[in-house]
This record gives C-alpha cells, structure tokens and sequence, in this order.
C-alpha cells in the first residue's frame, strides 16, 4: 500500500503544469504555442515576462521537493521512487499527453529534500556555466553530471558511517540515473547545439 500511495502521490505532484497554468492565468497566453513549446521556466521566459518565469521555477521546484522531503520522513525505503517518479511526473504529465517539461527545475527541487549542500552546487554551477556559455542546456546538462560526480567522490572517499552522519549523502545511482533523464529531455537541444541553432539565455 505504501509503495502505491508513495508512486501516485509522487507522479501527481510532478505532473503539476504550473508553467501552463501560471501563464494562462497571468498572461492569457498558452506556454505550449510560444518559442520551443515547453512548459517550463526557461520557455516561460520567452513571454518576455521575468516573473512568471520566476514564478515556475520556484512552483516545479516545490512540487519536486515536497514529494521527496515527505518520502524521506515517512516512506524511507521508497524515496529513490518517489525521487524518480516526481521527475518523470514532470517530464510525462498525463493531463498533457505526457508532454511535459525537461523536469531541471522539478531535478532542483528534488535534490534540495535529498542534499541542500548539493543543491547549492548545482545552482551555482548552473549560474556560472550560464555566464560563460549563455546556453540553458549546456548549464543544465553541465550543472547535473557536477552534482552527480561531487557526490560519487563523496561516495568513495566519505564514506564511513560518522562522515554519513555529519554529511547527507544522497545515492549517486539515482542522481546518474537524473543525468542521463536529463539528457534525454535536452536531446533537441545537443541537436540544435551541434547545428549552431540553439537560442542563447535572454536575460
């Protein structure tokens, strides 16, 4: 019962489109017509208007942290599940036909209930990369594999049962496996990167 409470509560909450609705609501505008058609913030941004990107950021981020942070008080032995089913809620929402979103801020907001020390990381690496490149993408996919390989090398050389205590260390099986889902949403992007078509970050 557990397992199934804990998968549909996961899977629901990810499936959320809180890009779709508040640009709907806010602007009259329908999120999935305008630039790449995606539901998430960096497309929201595309409106033109910053805070309803803000605004979706923060919303996917929550509704993949809170999942995971409840898993993680109540259901610990399901928390790499409701981990990857909130993402994959994101990504294959069934109220869109399971066209979603590419699920990095939905990734963010479950990795903050797993490691804040790790979600720092991430964002700062996301910021940093965006600077350099000015490619969403590139810092997404960049900002992923750094997460996933600080935390492998924790893995390796923190490993001891008082580091663990003194260290919260997510497993880095499940952060590679966000990796390669998160590849997989930006395979149109690699594609347009390799073609020189991809559209820079418009700040």
């Amino acid at each position: 019962m557990d397992f199934l409470i804990i998968s549909l509560f996961s899977y629901l909450c990810g499936s959320i489109p809180f890009g779709l609705i508040i640009t709907k609501f806010f602007s009259g505008q329908d999120i999935r017509k305008i630039g790449s058609g995606n539901i998430g913030a960096t497309n929201v941004l595309r409106t033109g208007n910053k805070y309803l990107a803000l605004t979706t950021l923060i919303f996917d981020s929550i509704k993949g942290y809170i999942p995971v942070i409840i898993s993680i008080n109540y259901y610990s032995e399901w928390v790499q599940l409701s981990c990857l089913l909130t993402f994959l809620g994101h990504v294959f929402p069934v109220w869109l036909k399971f066209k979603g979103g590419k699920g990095v801020a939905t990734y963010l907001g479950i990795i903050s209930a797993l490691s804040i020390q790790l979600s720092i990381i991430f964002i700062f690496t996301w910021i940093v990369v965006s600077l350099i490149f000015k490619y969403s993408s590139v810092s997404s996919i960049f900002s992923t594999f750094t997460v996933f390989i600080i935390n492998l090398a924790r893995e390796v050389f923190f490993s001891s049962n008082i580091t663990s205590i003194i260290i919260d260390l997510p497993d880095s099986k499940i952060l590679f496996i966000f990796f390669i889902l998160i590849i997989f949403t930006h395979r149109k992007n690699i594609h347009n990167l390799k073609n020189k078509t991809e559209n820079k970050i418009k700040i």
